[in-house]
């Protein structure tokens, strides 16, 4: 016997009950990353056994047992996260309770908690990710559960689980205008997944610091960070020109690049620099639309340089001293905002003043050759005459010309490690690069701080976005030079060109999946489909993420509302609420005639003889109207009459065939025969 042979031969509690555990699993499933390794396996242990005992029929745990397995639940999740209050703790109970509550399903009552906890754990889902691969999975997900739930409320007999699929979809399916009505015009709220405990648990991303080493991790991120699109869909910009923006490092401890720390508040941030900013663009602008995702942070992603706030709804940026874009929330969901920059910009004083001493700064005891390097840089007369630009070149041509290497693994680096990459190693990521240029220059006695941010992008021809991804992280230097201000120096490029200038990247070694699918299609192949996916996942990002008050404000003013507001909404929300009702009244009564089939069929009858002329009481059986017909309009209604008999027969005498089929054979035959007509009055 084979499988389907021996699901189909089990009981109907087992087969129900293996079939909620497979839902139950399904929605659960996503969550096994964010979840703590033993929660995983606890569920999976619990949820197998509980299926084990399903199948050989054994009885469930006693009370003892589930108390203290309960109690071990608990004191996990205590141990684990200190707490059972927020995000990660309370998932991390409620899919062990879940798990638990399988275990203990002796009621109709315990099977409702089952699949109140499984709807919630199915929600907690889009705490994490809200793409458009986790809504499908959680869409079969929730056709799942339904099923589930309209099976259990059938306790008579053995009904298969395709006709509860059936009715399930059927009430999924009635539900999608309610649920897409109150989606648009229900009023937008910040979503539930925005808990403020959880708002600086990010994953992923740039910080306010960088220890050497951590952005080359980045690189081996191929998620995607924020989408671009530029007002002139047909501008194509060179890549040196594609410079977003991040922290800016000027603190430095011998290892760890830090940001100023103080970023929560405006004016005391303002109140703590005391470098003015003095950003001054010119040349054509370019206006484009951010798409970011949430990083956690409380900062924005822009070109270099933006003078002018990004329009971000209700939020108001605000510009620090170093060019930042900051709020003063982190950004936990996914912002769409515009800005406008312009590659051609100078910024910070064009003199010096003593503020730029701190960015000069040096941990001391730390890198001796890399400042004796720069002391004899200073000491050479050609080098002294030419000024910031001339040591600025020595250290680029030293990068081109010395041997220095790009790569993702340049080994763990020691205390000293600006003089591990001058002088020993000579290879490292972009913040290796970065940190020991910055290092040299400072020891040279040149002002200069590391930027963090992204650099590059990569155009989708599906929908016309540049995409942006963590592995485009990037770190360069500025320096500071008499007259022109804080200047961008990217070093990296001088060790590979490519980076910076043709968008060459340094790949991350792919794993059995990515070699194994490499195999089935070509690259060319394989990127298009990449293309396709995330201008799919854009666009629900675009539509159905990214629907703001803003964009809803907009649906009613094309509804014909001048200045909307949330009063308008409310009314819209009546409006449909009004038709709602009147539509499920509507349905019920229509519903309450297709109870009885045979008895509407009846009912449809007596209308038509009705309309011909013979007006007989609701309560006349069949046979009655038929002998009722047959003396009012004589020989022509013998085939209505025929019919009416068959009607009656179906209802109260036994038939060896099925109901079903004689009663749909009935309705076909009623809109074949001639039913009689009323007569015109003769004159």
């Amino acid at each position: 016997m084979n499988l389907r042979q021996t699901l189909a031969a089990l009981p109907r509690d087992a087969r129900d009950t293996l079939f909620m555990l497979c839902v139950i699993a399904w929605v659960i499933a996503p969550l096994v990353r964010e979840l703590p390794v033993w929660t995983s396996v606890a569920v999976a242990l619990l949820l197998l056994l509980r299926g084990t005992l399903a199948w050989r029929a054994k009885p469930l745990p006693g009370r003892w047992t589930m108390h203290l397995l309960m109690l071990c639940a608990v004191a996990g999740t205590l141990l684990t996260h200190r707490t059972i209050v927020g995000r990660d703790p309370g998932l991390t109970l409620v899919i062990l309770l879940l798990a638990l509550k399988t275990l203990e399903a002796r009621a109709q009552r315990d099977a409702m908690v089952i699949f109140f906890l499984a709807f919630f754990s199915m929600l907690s889902n889009f705490f994490y990710s809200q793409s458009l691969a986790t809504a499908a999975a959680m869409l079969l997900g929730l056709l799942g559960l339904l099923t589930a739930l309209v099976n259990a409320h059938q306790p008579v007999g053995r009904p298969p689980l395709v006709q509860s699929l059936r009715t399930a979809s059927t009430m999924a399916l009635l539900g999608t205008p309610v649920m897409v009505a109150l989606f648009m015009f229900f009023p937008r709220m910040a979503p539930l997944w925005g808990v403020p405990n959880d708002t600086m648990a990010g994953r992923t991303g740039l910080s306010g610091q960088m220890k050497v080493g951590n952005i080359a991790e980045l690189a081996l991120d191929d998620r995607i960070a924020f989408r671009l699109r530029f007002d002139d869909a047909g501008y194509r910009p060179p890549q040196s020109v594609l410079y977003f923006r991040g922290p800016v490092l000027t603190s430095f401890d011998g290892r760890e690049w830090l940001a100023d720390p103080v970023r929560e508040d405006e004016d005391e941030a303002r109140r703590r620099f005391t470098l003015p900013a003095q950003l001054q663009v010119r040349g054509p602008a370019l206006r484009y639309e951010i798409t970011l995702e949430p990083s956690f942070r409380p900062w924005l992603m822009v070109l270099e340089a933006t003078a002018e706030p990004p329009a971000l709804g209700t939020r108001r940026p605000y510009m620090m001293q170093d060019l930042q874009w900051m709020v003063r929330q982190p950004i936990n969901e996914l912002q769409r905002y515009r800005a406008v920059s312009h590659p051609d910009f100078t910024h910070g004083p064009l003199e010096a003043v003593p503020a730029l001493r701190t960015f000069t700064t040096l941990p001391q005891g730390m890198n001796p050759r890399t400042l004796a390097l720069a002391a004899q840089w200073r000491a050479d007369p050609q080098l002294a005459q030419g000024g910031t630009m001339a040591l600025v070149n020595a250290a680029l041509q030293r990068l081109r010309t010395g041997g220095y290497t790009y790569t993702l693994e340049p080994g763990l680096y020691g205390e000293h490690t600006a003089d591990e990459f001058w002088f020993d190693r000579k290879q490292g990521f972009c913040e290796h690069i970065a940190s020991a240029f910055v290092v040299l220059m400072r020891a040279a006695g040149v002002p200069a701080r590391i930027v963090t941010g992204y650099q590059g992008g990569e155009l989708n021809p599906v929908d016309g976005y540049w995409t942006v991804r963590q592995s485009d992280a990037h770190a360069w230097a500025e320096v500071w030079v008499q007259g022109q201000g804080w200047v961008r120096v990217d070093p990296t490029g001088a060790v590979s060109p490519g980076r910076v200038g043709q968008f060459q990247r340094l790949q991350a070694p792919q794993g059995v999946l990515g070699n194994a699918m490499g195999t089935v299609l070509s690259p060319n192949a394989a990127q298009r489909l990449r293309a396709v996916w995330e201008a799919a996942n854009n666009r629900w990002n675009q539509w159905v993420l990214n629907y703001t008050q803003e964009r809803q404000y907009d649906l009613l003013r094309q509804l014909g509302f001048d200045s909307p507001d949330w009063q308008d909404l409310a009314a819209v929300i009546a409006g449909l609420i009004v038709a709602s009702a009147l539509g499920g009244a509507a349905w019920t009564l229509w519903e309450r005639l297709q109870h009885d089939p045979w008895l509407r069929l009846l009912t449809l009858a007596r209308a038509r003889l009705a309309r011909a002329g013979l007006d007989l009481p609701e309560h006349t059986p069949p046979r009655t109207l038929a002998a009722q017909a047959l003396a009012h309009f004589g020989p022509q209604a013998q085939a209505v009459a025929d019919w009416l008999l068959r009607l009656e027969h179906l209802r109260y005498a036994p038939s060896p065939t099925d109901p079903r089929a004689t009663l749909r054979q009935l309705r076909r035959d009623m809109r074949q025969i001639r039913w009689p007509v009323r007569q015109s009055p003769t004159p």
